[in-house]
């Protein structure tokens, strides 16, 4: 499967702050599935609820410039 650099600083995130999937699911308040599907990488999840779990880690998903081949 591809590398996703999302799912694994929420991972990492998690398991640092000692956290198992449920746990953080419920601080967060999404589901576990949501949590798990996550992690996995699932490629159509809500931003709004991504945000959810990102900001317990001081996070937030958000526009970023990328570059641009000037023609």
């Amino acid at each position: 499967m591809k590398k996703n650099p999302l799912a694994d600083l929420v991972k990492e995130k998690r398991r640092s702050a000692g956290l198992t999937q449920p746990q953080l699911a419920a601080k967060a308040g999404v589901g576990l599935r949501f949590i798990l599907d996550l992690e996995q990488g699932k490629a159509s999840l809500r931003t709004d609820t991504i945000n959810k779990v990102l900001f317990l880690f001081g996070r937030c998903l958000g526009p970023i410039d990328l570059p641009r081949d000037e023609a």
